[in-house]
């Protein structure tokens, strides 16, 4: 039996306009995540994807509801609590990459386990092992801006999977890339999830990114409304369906 590692329960958000307007966000929104599970979450733009991705990863608070994260209710943490427990069972990449332009890639990827305070020979060893899997090893000692944006989008993955998370939230992750570069960052996430059973969450508008997912919820006003799963056709097949799906929202 697959065991649930996220469970979201009737999330609500809301947020007050600037003419003291109630704007509601989120709905009631519920569903889970299945350890090792890599999930897409889809939509048209205010469709509440971004807010939903925030609040799953601690960086916001809903409303009203609960997310439940490898059997802690995470909005039941003190702040320092869920401050360790983002830093060690979170792992997160962003469109923009988010990298320390003052720090060496080496060091930008060790980020993670320099603030948990980790040995030097524990952070040497996980930083080789990623740098090895996403083939950045060479650009060990350089600097984000050396690097093109597909080579500090991988840094940026390496980063999010040095502290060994249980699970990583992708913010548009292939968005600032082109299609050679995003093809790849794909198939490096694939691999992570299904050898490191690493879960994953990620946001996209992008069809592509969003057919290497093995389920698709689709957002509209703050709701699912729309579940589809890979099951097990070929990518190449579910990214079909993933267009005609989305053909449906427009």
């Amino acid at each position: 039996m697959t065991e649930s590692l996220l469970i979201a329960n009737q999330l609500n958000k809301s947020y007050l306009s600037a003419a003291g307007v109630q704007q509601d966000v989120l709905h009631d929104l519920s569903f889970s995540v299945d350890k090792g599970e890599f999930v897409a979450i889809m939509g048209p733009s205010g469709s509440g994807k971004s807010t939903l991705l925030n609040i799953l990863s601690t960086l916001m608070a809903p409303t009203s509801g609960t997310v439940t994260i490898n059997g802690k209710d995470i909005w039941q943490l003190s702040d320092k609590e869920v401050s360790k427990f983002r830093g060690q069972d979170m792992g997160f990449i962003f469109q923009n990459y988010n990298l320390i332009d003052s720090l060496t890639v080496q060091e930008n990827i060790s980020l993670p386990l320099t603030l948990q305070k980790a040995g030097a020979k524990k952070i040497k060893q996980a930083v080789k092992k990623v740098a090895q899997m996403l083939h950045i090893e060479e650009y060990l000692n350089k600097y984000p801006s050396e690097l093109s944006g597909g080579q500090q989008q991988r840094v940026g993955a390496a980063r999010a999977l040095v502290h060994n998370p249980a699970l990583i939230f992708g913010d548009e992750p292939t968005g600032a890339l082109d299609s050679e570069n995003a093809r790849e960052m794909m198939n490096y996430l694939t691999t992570i999830n299904a050898n490191e059973g690493i879960s994953i969450i990620m946001v996209t508008h992008d069809a592509f990114s969003a057919s290497f997912a093995s389920r698709i919820l689709f957002l509209t006003d703050g709701q699912i409304t729309k579940t589809i799963n890979r099951d097990n056709q070929p990518r190449e097949v579910f990214y079909q369906q993933v267009l005609s799906e989305l053909g449906n929202f427009n």
